[in-house]
């Protein structure tokens, strides 16, 4: 390993290492030790069991907690139900059909509040569940600090200028995440997240058969690849819940086969395959190719500062006795 990327993975480390111990003064790793100290357990032995019944929940976990965090902060807002007076978070077209897992949270939640009452916030066992969906599919487990309390509020709408679309280019997916508070480098980091998990064909059938008024198939597209998907998603199909691997090589393992992907021109998403359109970018894509040790730090450090977004500490907002329903 060169001495650029040694120094690098002791940049990171050190992240990490603060990270791990819970220096956000909101929130603290430990949180839950003297009032539902076996609250973490409970979340991962529920994580478990989704996992062994469908090992695709974990990536349904891991993309809950970003699209939590990304609308209204980590406030679990995106666990609310719909009302006939208002549509939520979790059923504007960002999120329905494509998210998945909050069976787990719900079976979590029960357990909790059966053994600790009142206590623990479906905001944080989003957030332990996200971190235990990265250790099951073989990425790097990460302290995951708490003290999260649940917004009252979700609404579709929100969902509409703070997600990042599967069209967006390099250059809006750096203003949408930094307006999160994250660099250029952590949005090609958190991207790799897409290494898991499987997509509808309605998210990239664009790609396919209507890219622009010149050409129906984006010629960033590896031809074999975009023949593959064909098959996988025929033109004009009307099935909503045909799906395809987001990364077809190993789509239930936390890897870098997501950006081996995208330098071969694999990448399933004009917003992957738009990393590679930018010099800097292009940079950490190969960086992360070739280091998968680093980018397993980077990973856990930005996903920790992901779960700090807006959060609810203190009094504010509530601990919900039912994360589908405000108190």
């Amino acid at each position: 390993m060169s001495s650029q990327n040694l120094n690098s993975v002791y940049i990171v480390l050190f992240c990490v290492l603060l990270c791990r111990r819970g220096v956000d003064s909101q929130l603290q790793v430990g949180f839950y030790g003297g009032s539902c100290n076996i609250a973490e357990f409970i979340v991962k032995e529920e994580v478990r069991k989704g996992f062994i019944g469908n090992r695709g929940v974990a990536a349904g976990l891991v993309r809950l907690h970003f699209h939590d965090c990304f609308v209204r902060g980590c406030d679990a807002s995106v666990l609310i139900d719909s009302t006939t007076s208002n549509t939520a978070e979790k059923d504007a077209p960002a999120n329905n059909p494509s998210l998945r897992g909050f069976e787990v949270i719900d079976n979590a939640k029960a357990r909790l509040e059966s053994i600790c009452k009142g206590v623990v916030s479906c905001a944080d066992i989003v957030a332990f569940a996200a971190r235990d969906s990265v250790e099951l599919t073989g990425g790097l487990g990460y302290d995951v600090p708490a003290g999260r309390r649940d917004g009252r509020v979700s609404v579709a709408s929100d969902t509409f200028t703070n997600l990042p679309p599967p069209t967006a280019n390099v250059n809006q997916l750096t203003q949408l995440f930094a307006n999160k508070g994250f660099t250029q480098d952590e949005m090609v980091t958190l991207s790799g997240a897409h290494t898991i998990g499987r997509s509808h064909c309605g998210s990239f059938s664009n790609r396919l058969y209507s890219f622009n008024a010149t050409t129906n198939q984006d010629p960033s597209l590896d031809p074999r690849y975009a023949a593959q998907l064909k098959q996988q998603c025929p033109q004009g199909n009307t099935n909503p819940n045909l799906v395809v691997a987001m990364n077809p090589s190993s789509p239930f393992t936390n890897d870098v086969a997501y950006y081996a992907d995208i330098l071969a021109n694999r990448g399933l998403f004009t917003s992957d395959q738009t990393l590679i359109s930018n010099s800097a970018t292009a940079n950490q894509v190969n960086q992360n190719a070739r280091n998968p040790f680093l980018w397993n730090y980077k990973f856990a450090a930005a996903m920790v500062k992901m779960g700090r977004i807006g959060v609810l500490t203190g009094n504010a907002g509530e601990i919900r006795a039912n994360c589908r329903v405000i108190n």
